[in-house]
């Protein structure tokens, strides 16, 4: 194999492989945030769940977007593994759409693409248009780069080497199938390894039957990218990525089982193909023959394996043990059905709003935790949980302006209005925790160290914010008007702590102690401190007008 044609081909795949990425996250910036809601809030079943998962899939060309999406809301709580699953496999299917419209031949559309696409991106004035011209660019970029392929490998059918290794996959079918492994996993896209076998095809160095193995293969190989996703993820995400690796390993191995065991079993799929083209009185090629071979194979695979999902999530289940701690989003205990009783929906609004807190005093402790360690992954859960607050609030307070004030008492309306009040401002505790959790990366990235007595004094405020949070809890849980002066002198007290702590840092400025870059850190933790006991002072407030 010449020099030209490694480089040949290299260019293309990277041609190709570029022109992929930026038509997938050109669609996805176009429609990315309603996909995101669609695929969070209509899999509720598993059909359902498979239907969209094909549907957001086919629109945004990438499989492996679609999966890596659903283990991060998988990771989030926003789905469970049981519709996760269904969303995986209604992706295996989507990411077809992308084999088939590659199949054709539409080379000659390449350059007209890009430069439709180039000017539409530069001078649109419109960011969707210029999103749309990211798209159309990267369409051009796709089809020229497996032109590039094509052209690159026709050569090699003069070569005895490669086409007897081509002839040995026909032989040998596992061959082909980790062939596909392989190759998938190296490029991380099974589109762009189909993209390959399409170019080997086109060129005429690979037949039919030797390229349904790959094909086989790269299902397989495709499973890595959720794989990698799920690093770092909670257990369900890892048991959402272990179950796309399990229903595509066992499809693949079936169908490589029924090769083996099937005489003439490829020669048989092979005029069935055929037929279908003879039956639409289409043009056959062997592009098209491969592309259609890939969507029946996930179909059927599908529609196999649709009625055990609940034996492959027991399966995940098993295989990956334990408790997983995720927080669940949304409400918990307001119940839409209450409207029309609404002492009992307060009721459960105060459930809601003491379960805010809980998730807030958390964050606070890890807040800290993580500004004394420099502890990012610490910090990360911060974060996380400060986004399941803020949708917490948002959901509480849709419910609670949907209640009509006609139908409340004026007691009602005021212990309305005081979890109205008082969501919102656990929410804002929720966002100091956050930006106190936020520091810890710049800690971390620039090795910044506190003095002895400044980690004293944060571990000090620890404590005492702490327990200021667990009276506040309890003040809302039980309305215990008792605990209303030790919030509101906590308040106090901090105020005049953040003073003295200020005036002590300063002088350990001038001393030498401390570090002017851990010494602005600390003085942004002390600011964020004292306005969560700012916060609590004013829950404190709110329960005395109430």
């Amino acid at each position: 194999m010449s020099i030209d044609i490694i480089f040949g081909f290299a260019g293309g795949l990277a041609l190709f492989i570029y022109g992929m990425k930026q038509m997938s996250e050109g669609l996805q910036k176009t429609a990315g945030k309603k996909l995101r809601h669609l695929l969070a809030s209509l899999t509720t079943k598993p059909i359902m769940g498979i239907l969209v998962g094909t549907g957001v899939t086919a629109i945004i060309q990438s499989s492996s977007a679609t999966t890596v999406m659903v283990v991060g809301f998988v990771n989030a709580g926003l789905m469970t593994l049981a519709q996760s699953i269904g969303v995986i496999m209604g992706a295996n299917i989507g990411t077809t759409v992308t084999a088939q419209l590659i199949s054709f031949d539409l080379g000659d559309y390449a350059f007209p693409a890009i430069f439709l696409g180039v000017a539409l991106y530069l001078f649109a004035q419109q960011r969707k248009k210029t999103y749309i011209g990211q798209t159309i660019l990267g369409f051009g970029l796709l089809f020229l780069g497996l032109n590039i392929m094509s052209e690159t490998m026709v050569p090699l059918r003069d070569s005895p080497v490669f086409m007897e290794m081509m002839a040995s996959l026909s032989a040998y079918p596992i061959l082909g199938l980790l062939v596909g492994v392989f190759v998938t996993f190296a490029v991380q896209s099974s589109t762009a390894s189909f993209g390959i076998l399409l170019g080997l095809a086109s060129a005429g160095v690979i037949d039919y039957q030797a390229a349904i193995p790959i094909i086989l293969g790269e299902n397989i190989g495709t499973t890595f990218t959720a794989a990698l996703s799920s690093l770092g993820a909670n257990l369900t995400s890892k048991r959402a990525a272990a179950a796309h690796f399990m229903f595509n390993i066992f499809g693949s191995s079936v169908m490589l089982l029924l090769i083996y065991v099937i005489p003439g079993f490829l020669d048989n799929l092979q005029n069935i193909m055929l037929g279908l083209f003879r039956f639409f009185d289409t043009p056959r090629t062997m592009e098209r023959m491969l592309a259609n071979t890939h969507t029946a194979f996930n179909i059927v695979n599908t529609l196999l394996w649709l009625p055990f999902i609940g034996f492959i999530e027991k399966a995940v289940i098993k295989l990956l043990p334990g408790e997983d701690l995720t927080i669940k989003r949304g409400l918990s205990y307001v119940d839409d059905r209450m409207k029309n009783t609404p002492t009992v929906a307060l009721e459960q609004v105060k459930e809601e709003v003491v379960r805010m807190q809980e998730i807030t005093r958390d964050m606070i402790e890890d807040s800290f935790n993580s500004l004394l360690t420099a502890d990012t992954e610490l910090a990360d859960e911060v974060i996380k949980r400060e986004e399941i607050i803020n949708e917490i609030e948002e959901d509480l307070l849709h419910f609670l302006t949907s209640l009509e004030s006609s139908s409340l008492s004026d007691d009602d309306v005021r212990t309305r209005d005081y979890f109205i009040a008082v969501a919102d401002l656990v929410e804002s505790m929720a966002d100091d925790a956050d930006d106190m959790a936020d520091l810890a990366y710049y800690i971390k990235d620039n090795n910044v160290s506190f003095s002895p007595e400044a980690r004293e004094t944060l571990r000090n405020l620890a404590e005492e914010v702490l327990t200021l949070v667990d009276k506040s809890i309890k003040l809302v849980e039980e309305e215990n008007y008792d605990l209303v002066p030790d919030l509101i002198k906590g308040e106090r007290d901090m105020d005049s702590l953040q003073l003295e702590y200020r005036n002590d840092h300063l002088e350990r400025l001038q001393q030498g102690i401390c570090e002017p870059t851990a010494g602005i850190i600390y003085l942004e933790a002390i600011e964020d401190i004292e306005h969560i006991t700012d916060q609590m002072a004013d829950i404190a407030h709110n329960l005395m007008e109430k």
